[in-house]
């Protein structure tokens, strides 16, 4: 029922801005760990749904500072994928079931790196802007933004270096249309891609700062902003000062 409903999604969605939050101040703590939870502990199920749903970012300090995923954080993540696996394809829409299996290789390639999980290879490569127009494309894209880390490299990355120009229409017209979550989720992509060395087709910066104005303040929102920023940090380094990609 609705009514019951409600209070439940309002606590998992308040235990995803809790971690979202957490992580954030890590990551501007120059590479600390979020220190979730007490992983000796039971951790509340909707904390474990909140790790489930931010995924990679929660090792967002440590991948953009070149350190190791810590221990802590893998153990929690590994049990919350455990507690919510991956819904049935045949329960989810074919589109929402493409985005959360290529959300959980982005988390599963960082919890490889640990003992706490075994990489996969990469889901069906989603379809490109040539093939679905760049804006279904660019909405694609921002639910992917969890891929946009250091570290991390497949089909999407490749149509995201290919394809700047679309991604900065996508960014645009979310502006436009007062998105700024999906503006900001985007804007990270284009980071990513002038971290990569790719030519970007829109200032990133100035995008970043009207939506941290101009937004409503979540944790989430601003972990995406913050990601973005040090991605922009590092496209501004020199080549040889970039870190190499891992596959």
């Amino acid at each position: 029922m609705p009514f019951a409903e409600t209070p439940l999604r309002d606590e998992y969605a308040a235990a995803v801005e809790r971690v979202a939050r957490r992580t954030l101040d890590a990551l501007r703590g120059d590479g600390g760990t979020a220190a979730i939870a007490d992983p000796d502990s039971a951790v509340p199920r909707p904390t474990l749904a909140a790790l489930r749903v931010l995924g990679a970012d929660l090792f967002a300090p440590q991948l953009l500072s070149g350190a190791a995923p810590d221990g802590p954080t893998s153990v929690l993540l590994a049990e919350a994928r455990q507690a919510f696996p991956a819904p049935d394809s045949a329960a989810a829409s074919a589109d929402a079931a493409l985005v959360i299996a290529w959300q959980d290789w982005a988390a599963g390639q960082v919890l490889a790196r640990t003992p706490y999980g075994t990489g996969a290879p990469p889901p069906v490569p989603p379809p490109g802007p040539e093939a679905v127009g760049w804006q279904t494309w660019s909405v694609r894209m921002a639910q992917l933004s969890v891929l946009a880390l250091p570290g991390l490299d497949g089909p999407v990355h490749d149509t995201a270096r290919a394809h700047t120009l679309a991604l900065a229409r996508g960014t645009v017209r979310s502006m436009l249309r007062r998105d700024l979550p999906t503006a900001a989720r985007l804007a990270r992509w284009l980071a990513w891609a002038g971290a990569e060395g790719r030519p970007l087709r829109l200032e990133v910066e100035p995008v970043l700062e009207r939506i941290r104005l101009a937004g409503n303040g979540s944790a989430r929102t601003g972990l995406e902003l913050a990601v973005a920023r040090r991605l922009l940090d590092r496209s501004s380094r020199p080549p040889t000062d970039r870190r190499s990609r891992v596959r």
